[in-house]
């Protein structure tokens, strides 16, 4: 009965759908721009929304704007089998991260329903709110809001470039999406499933169509505001200057040195630097950069990460400097019978598997804590992701879904 499951997913039907999603937000270069709780997110949502109410999925959100759809069977009290990702982007993203994962899941309860499995326990697709951290940082705030990881006010006041706080920007996404009820923030849920591109090529590299997720390496992220003093660029003297841009520099060629390893696996990136007054001719008076570290080892991220504030404060004078931890999730491993479940889907199925790491953070980090939570990797070309190249293979995509009908089809049937 089970195999069933995976026999009835459609793998046209799952790529038109991937396709139709990336036209909201498309980019000329093929690629995606769909900023979290924007207009064009929630044309998105729209669009999950009456896929899922052909199938007789029912439609909440909560507080945080995460999104779900419901298919209300077995004990309506009973924690929910929980399956999704996110649908929103980086600016210059591509078609297929948190989207494939998201619709995926929707593809596998729509192939339960047509193998006539009917599941003991209600079934839900999420996307969550703000995975990608591009619009709101940090990053992975639905989930983690909904996880009870990090604190639902402290999220909801956090601004983007614009200064539109997640409070404005969720009323606005409301007034867009009226007739969606909102229910309560962090039911209780019995297990959580992610399917996602790897976004690295570990699986092309071995000719592997998927990737049974051991578990995530840990990441650290940091704000460092940089203080120093406006001046005439033409007038004011190096020796009087106090550069917060070169400050910057300095503290920016340290941390690198800092994390520097001969086996190339700490993973330090300064992805944003906003410079202050940003004019020609003036010296910068204030700058802040943000600090993103990857370690799959807790020591190693906890003694490079609580190196940071001294190093930056080593090389600040003549300026001042102040660093932020935003976010803290140490390296974690996923549920093994979950994972036992997905390779033998996997098997059963004929599909070759192989367990791997992720290097890239996911929403499933948030709910690991609370419950059963595993990850289903299928390849992407090149690893390249977060650009408009970001591509699949439509049989890898249908591979995924077919695990993912399959394993759940397992985990509901009385």
């Amino acid at each position: 009965m089970t195999r069933a499951a995976a026999d009835a997913v459609d793998g046209d039907r799952l790529w038109q759908r991937l396709q139709t999603l990336a036209l909201h937000g498309a980019r000329a270069d093929g690629g995606v721009d769909r900023p979290a709780l924007s207009a064009i997110e929630a044309e998105a949502k729209r669009t999950l929304i009456g896929w899922g109410a052909a199938l007789g999925l029912h439609p909440h959100t909560d507080i945080l704007g995460n999104l779900f759809l419901r298919w209300e069977v077995g004990a309506p009290d009973a924690p929910a089998l929980l399956l999704g990702s996110h649908i929103d982007s980086q600016p210059t993203g591509g078609k297929y991260d948190g989207a494939y994962g998201v619709l995926a899941a929707l593809e596998a309860v729509q192939a339960l329903q047509a193998a006539g499995i009917r599941p003991r326990l209600p079934i839900e697709v999420v996307a969550w709110t703000n995975e990608e951290g591009s619009r709101f940082a940090p990053g992975m705030m639905g989930s983690a809001g909904f996880a009870g990881a990090r604190d639902v006010a402290e999220i909801l006041g956090r601004r983007d470039a614009a200064g539109i706080s997640v409070t404005e920007a969720l009323a606005a996404q409301r007034a867009l999406l009226p007739d969606i009820p909102e229910r309560a923030l962090g039911r209780p849920v019995a297990l959580f499933l992610e399917a996602h591109i790897e976004q690295a090529s570990v699986l092309e590299a071995h000719g592997v169509p998927l990737g049974i997720v051991t578990g995530m390496q840990g990441k650290r992220t940091f704000r460092v505001d940089v203080r120093g003093e406006a001046a005439h660029a033409g007038t004011a003297p190096r020796a009087r200057r106090r550069d917060a841009l070169l400050a910057a520099a300095r503290m920016a060629l340290k941390l690198d040195a800092l994390t520097e390893d001969a086996q190339d696996i700490v993973r330090f990136t300064i992805g944003r630097l906003d410079v202050m007054p940003n004019a020609p001719s003036v010296v910068p008076e204030r700058v802040s950069f943000s600090i993103d570290l990857r370690h799959p080892d807790a020591p190693v991220l906890t003694r490079l990460g609580d190196a940071i504030a001294a190093t930056c404060a080593e090389m600040a004078s003549p300026c001042a400097v102040t660093v932020t931890e935003l976010s803290s999730a140490m390296p974690q491993r996923f549920d093994a019978g979950l994972r036992a479940a997905l390779a033998e889907a996997a098997a059963a199925l004929a599909l070759p598997a192989m367990p791997v790491e992720s290097a890239a953070g996911h929403d499933a980090r948030f709910l690991e804590p609370i419950c059963p939570t595993a990850m289903l990797f299928i390849p992407c070309r090149d690893g390249v992701t977060h650009h408009p190249a970001e591509s699949i293979e439509p049989a890898h995509a249908t591979a995924g879904a077919r695990v993912l009908a399959m394993t759940l089809a397992g985990l509901v049937v009385a």
